[in-house]
């Protein structure tokens, strides 16, 4: 029986890599400026609402200071990040791996039912939803794919364009949504550590249930 279809597996390993090599040379320039604003303006340390630490180059790509090589990694694992979103999304939509595995109901989002999945996960129960749905995962799996997939990584491409040198003359409507080019980078930071959250708790979760075959399913696609 096939659990994780080719098309999953493939977006899967591609974005994990992107994200990797987007992250780590983000660190180098957030190095090159350690300030994060609100709005047009941002320059000045006395105008930030944050200082945020310098991160050690071993965190880093390229694993020493250098900002132009820094952004040339970045911009290019970008591309390969949105466009592999872009197609992940037109596949799950078209063969209806989202509506069925991935879609979390209006009821399943209110605060209460997110809690007492919650607890459930707590106390060990990692089906909890899954008999109701219909769905391979649980509810909060559920909650979680779909922000990830719905609101963050999006989120990343959307502020990364208008924090992009030479974006505001072609898409002043994108900058100006954000709030400006100083609040699209502060979002752009906030996400990516918010994304980071979400991929230690991805591993912490795979870790405790059974790592080995996990793996095995995301390489070969059989349920085991």
């Amino acid at each position: 029986m096939i659990r994780h279809a080719l098309s999953t597996r493939l977006w899967h390993w591609i974005n994990a890599a992107s994200v990797i090599v987007l992250f780590m040379s983000g660190l180098t320039i957030s190095n090159a400026h350690r300030y994060l604003y609100w709005g047009d303006v941002g320059s000045s340390p006395a105008e930030a609402w944050a200082s945020v630490m310098r991160f050690p180059d071993w965190m880093t790509i390229p694993g020493r200071y250098d900002l132009a090589e820094a952004r040339d990694w970045h911009n290019i694992s970008a591309w390969v990040f949105a466009l592999a979103l872009l197609v992940f999304w037109i596949t799950i939509i078209a063969n209806r791996h989202f509506v069925r595995d991935l879609w979390a109901s209006a009821k399943e989002w209110h605060p209460r039912a997110i809690l007492g999945a919650a607890r459930k996960h707590l106390k060990g129960d990692f089906d909890h939803g899954k008999a109701d749905s219909g769905s391979r995962y649980g509810v909060l799996q559920r909650i979680a794919y779909g922000l990830v997939l719905g609101v963050m990584l999006p989120l990343m491409v959307f502020t990364g364009l208008a924090i992009s040198p030479g974006i505001e003359p072609a898409a002043p409507w994108l900058v100006d949504m954000l709030g400006g080019r100083q609040s699209a980078r502060s979002i752009h930071f906030i996400t990516a550590f918010a994304i980071l959250g979400f991929f230690a708790v991805h591993l912490v979760m795979v870790l405790l249930t059974r790592p080995l075959r996990q793996i095995a399913m995301m390489l070969h696609g059989r349920e085991q």
